[in-house]
């Protein structure tokens, strides 16, 4: 059972893997007996208090508040770390991901506003099916195996992270709000002893992480959402190999957290966002027009958008496409881009938290079922496609 465990935890896939189980584990309970006390769970009233300083949220709150700015802590070090030595140092190299990135943005934001640009309220969702899920795309990928090549899993990896940049702009924009000037005075006094800290060359993580507390309280505080301080904090992160230790302070904390995220963070995430009751649903709400502003967003809009722009940067001159990929393999990338999931369910939080239940729920409907269907269809597609390949 041990060995089992350990070769589970090994497979790149098994993140993903664990994110679809704690899914369907939310909506079997939100369709259960037992729904209240996952209700209830959610709503746990969690107080911190030092002196004056007080956070006070429910438990759904602090997860998406507190521990999804660690996610996008390690996301923020992986874009530093990939844009200093990586796949995209290069600029001709980020040029295809970079340009299929911008269309998986766009198009979906304009199939959403196209069915629900005449509600106000409802049209801050937006941004809701312009985010790609990383995890859930990459381990569809790994269950085709070692015929997917090199080559098309960084196309996948590098596209993911302008995505996730994308998100984070999206959000640093157009979701905040009460801003408070005091916060944001300490957050950028914090910014400034960050900076301090790196030009002096310290490689040692505790004080980085101190004043990366601090700003998180005070980026939480301003009402710029708190998961903004993570990248921004990983920006300072040292790259550099350490004299004393030889270690990269950078390279050891990606490698130390990015299990903590597949294995803990995101299913935690995913538990706490999923929950969906269906007992109660009809025609209504399958047919509103931000479920399938949504769904169709993420399905068509994803896939569409991906592939015209990476076709329009190869075929204008600004894009080369890799020597072992072929424009059959890139289109069935293009659907599993269609798997917004954990991002998606995010930024819908964020753009439905006001709002009321009702949109809630056709947010969370259009991302899971607009999913599963790019999952299903992207694996198909790629496996079909790689055994003729072969």
């Amino acid at each position: 059972m041990v060995s089992a465990i350990k070769a589970f935890l090994k497979l790149e896939s098994a993140g993903g893997i664990l994110l679809i189980f704690a899914a369907f584990l939310a909506v079997a309970l939100a369709n259960s007996p037992l729904s209240a006390y996952y209700d209830l769970l959610l709503d746990t009233p969690v107080e911190l208090r030092i002196g004056a300083l007080q956070i006070a949220k429910p438990l759904l709150l602090w997860v998406n508040d507190g521990l999804m700015a660690m996610f996008f802590f390690v996301v923020g070090l992986e874009l530093k770390r990939e844009m200093l030595e990586g796949e995209l140092a290069s600029v001709r190299a980020i040029a295809l991901p970079a340009f299929a990135a911008l269309g998986g943005m766009l198009v979906p934001a304009l199939i959403y506003v196209l069915f629900n640009g005449h509600d106000p309220v409802v049209l801050e969702g937006w941004a809701i099916p312009t985010a790609t899920d990383i995890a859930f795309a990459l381990a569809v990928l790994t269950l085709l195996g070692n015929r997917v090549p090199v080559a098309l899993k960084t196309f996948l990896v590098s596209l993911a992270i302008f995505d996730d940049v994308g998100a984070i702009i999206i959000i640093a924009i157009f979701y905040t709000s009460n801003i408070s000037a005091l916060s944001l005075i300490i957050g950028a006094v914090c910014i400034a002893a960050l900076t301090l800290l790196n030009r002096m060359n310290v490689y040692r993580l505790m004080p980085y992480l101190l004043v990366g507390l601090v700003m998180w309280v005070a980026v939480l505080k301003s009402g710029v959402h708190a998961t903004l301080a993570g990248v921004l904090l990983a920006m300072f992160i040292p790259l550099a190999r350490d004299p004393e230790s030889g270690r990269s302070p950078l390279k050891a904390m990606e490698h130390d957290l990015r299990g903590i995220v597949a294995f803990a963070i995101l299913p935690i995430f995913a538990f706490s966002n999923s929950g969906l009751n269906v007992s109660a649903m009809g025609m209504d709400e399958i047919l509103h027009p931000v479920t399938i502003g949504i769904a169709l967003g993420l399905f068509l809009g994803k896939q569409l958008g991906v592939f015209s722009f990476a076709w329009l940067a190869v075929k204008t001159g600004l894009a080369k496409l890799p020597e072992s990929v072929n424009w059959t393999q890139i289109y069935g990338v293009s659907l599993l881009c269609g798997i917004g999931f954990t991002m998606s369910l995010f930024i819908g939080s964020l753009a439905f938290e006001n709002t009321g239940g009702n949109r809630m729920f056709d947010e969370r409907l259009g991302i899971i079922v607009a999913s599963t269907l790019s999952a299903l269809c992207g694996y198909f597609w790629l496996k079909h496609a790689l055994r003729k390949e072969t």
